[in-house]
């Protein structure tokens, strides 16, 4: 039988407060982000102020100042977190403050130390900064990401030649082109659209394929290089087939290409050299988005008996709670509400530094580990790179993997070897002869890339490149290498070789 009662249970729960969760955020977020978050507190919270080292005490006794202020940093953390230094051998951190503490606000404002620890220069390219194993460059200053973009290049040109309605479908079929410069639409569906005939349209898109940059406005590759070959009066007979068979020159119909065009070698030679230098996609030297510069987040050097793992102060601010402000204000609050809304705001302001300090620990935690498993590659490059996973730094921290994720998140450090995202450094495993553990996915397409870039006029295969990969102690399958060759965008043998006949120069 059914009836109503009263129950006592006990039960365990995980419940996130919303403290909690900002926090968790906080940690995913870049110093970039940061910033712009603490200067949303700022704008919230009235307590909350910055401070720089260069401000001056406006008359204040700063003694005074010292009592009335509760100073913490989200960067100035205690020393064995905000600079580390420590000895990959030992657990100990052994931090010598008279030679190694940087006092600059970066590590790359500091010398070379002498001796250049890393083994390689970083040429094949692969990494996201310059690939130099010199530091310097670190923070030099980005050329202006302000470009106009292309659309409003077209439609200034378009307002000299077009009025009323021909201006108005111009600027629609300027909106109709994509970034490279092909108009993305068929002739008929824009005539259908715009209630027009096709012939107006296609007057229209002559005019504005007369503009500039030659061969915006075509429709397949075939016609921008004839745009591009008219401009420079050199649309023949002969290289109006040339450019209609495009696909015969890329698989390497050279005499079947001759033969059509009538032409000997030399003009041949010159045909192709020709086309070489036309550009098959004219719009892309036109920003179409503001360029965002990458800024790192951590700074990684080598220094005596160890490494030095600093956070990026220029990009965070120092953060005071103003507690001499909060006591006034509280002294003149008769209204209740008002007086916890005050409270409210300090409890915030004290959370918000709080968390900014443990962010700043536990990325440094975590870089900390990463470059004690991964010293090759900071000594030596790439090809030292080992397979990592992000449950092994969990374990080796004592953390969640979830928050190791977080913190290499959209986290850039950068080094000798240049400025990777931490992520870089997390690599699936392949086998290696060498190695018990393994050599890392990254490591093998260096060797590739190594291979091929120095392969001269022989030509490697697939089956070679596994060959010299195994003499390097990589036991790698055939398709692997293929999957890696593709990854890192380099063609087949087959290609490499069609390309090296088209342009003799690259052999």
């Amino acid at each position: 039988m059914l009836s109503p009662r009263l129950d006592i249970r006990q039960s365990q729960s995980l419940v996130m407060t919303p403290q909690l969760q900002q926090a968790i955020r906080l940690l995913a977020l870049s110093n970039l982000e940061i910033e712009t978050f603490i200067a949303e507190e700022l704008n919230s919270n009235p307590l909350l102020e910055t401070n720089s080292e260069g401000d001056s005490d406006g008359g204040g006794n700063s003694t005074e100042n010292e009592g009335r202020e509760e100073q913490l940093s989200s960067i100035d953390t205690p020393s064995d977190n905000s600079l580390t230094d420590y000895n990959l051998q030992e657990t100990a951190l052994d931090a010598d403050y008279t030679q190694d503490v940087f006092h600059h606000d970066s590590v790359a404002d500091s010398p070379e130390p002498s001796g250049n620890p890393s083994g390689l220069d970083g040429s094949l390219g692969l990494n996201t900064g310059s690939g130099s194993s010199s530091y310097e460059g670190a923070d030099k200053e980005l050329p202006d990401n302000h470009q106009e973009s292309l659309a409003d290049h077209l439609e200034h040109q378009a307002r000299l030649c077009f009025s009323g309605d021909a201006l108005a479908v111009a600027c629609h079929m300027i909106d109709l082109i994509d970034e490279a410069g092909y108009l993305t639409e068929p002739i008929k569906a824009i005539a259908e659209h715009l209630n027009a005939s096709e012939e107006e349209i296609l007057g229209i898109l002559k005019v504005i394929q007369s503009f500039d940059p030659t061969g915006v406005g075509a429709r397949n590759l075939a016609e921008c290089l004839m745009l591009q070959a008219q401009e420079a009066d050199r649309l023949d007979p002969a290289m109006k087939k040339l450019i209609a068979n495009l696909e015969w020159l890329s698989r390497g119909a050279f005499t079947r290409l001759k033969k059509l065009c009538q032409v000997d070698d030399e003009d041949f030679a010159d045909m192709v050299q020709e086309l070489q230098n036309y550009n098959p996609k004219p719009g892309l030297k036109f920003g179409s988005s503001p360029i965002q510069s990458v800024v790192p987040d951590i700074f990684i050097k080598r220094v005596k008996d160890g490494w030095a793992i600093e956070l990026n102060n220029a990009t965070l601010p120092k953060l005071l709670v103003n507690r001499d402000y909060y006591t006034e204000l509280k002294a003149h609050q008769n209204d209740r509400s008002e007086r916890e809304w005050l409270d409210e705001k300090l409890a915030s302001a004290n959370w918000l530094i709080r968390a900014l300090d443990q962010r700043a620990r536990t990325i440094i935690k975590v870089t900390k580990a990463i470059v004690q498993y991964q010293e090759g590659f900071f000594l030596h490059g790439i090809e030292q790179l080992k397979p990592l996973t992000l449950r092994q730094v969990a374990e080796t921290i004592d953390m969640h993997e979830s928050t190791v994720s977080r913190v290499t998140n959209n986290k850039y450090f950068s080094s000798a070897q240049g400025m990777f995202e931490l992520k870089y450094l997390f690599s699936s495993g392949i086998q290696s002869n060498g190695s018990e553990e393994g050599a890392a996915a990254e490591a093998v397409k260096s060797h590739i890339a190594r291979f091929i870039a120095q392969e001269g006029e022989k030509v490697l295969s697939d089956d070679k490149l596994v060959e010299l990969l195994k003499e390097k102690g990589f036991a790698i399958a055939r398709r692997t290498v293929a999957k890696y060759r593709e990854a890192i965008g380099l063609g087949s043998s087959v290609q490499r070789r069609r390309q090296k006949a088209i342009n003799p120069s690259k052999k």
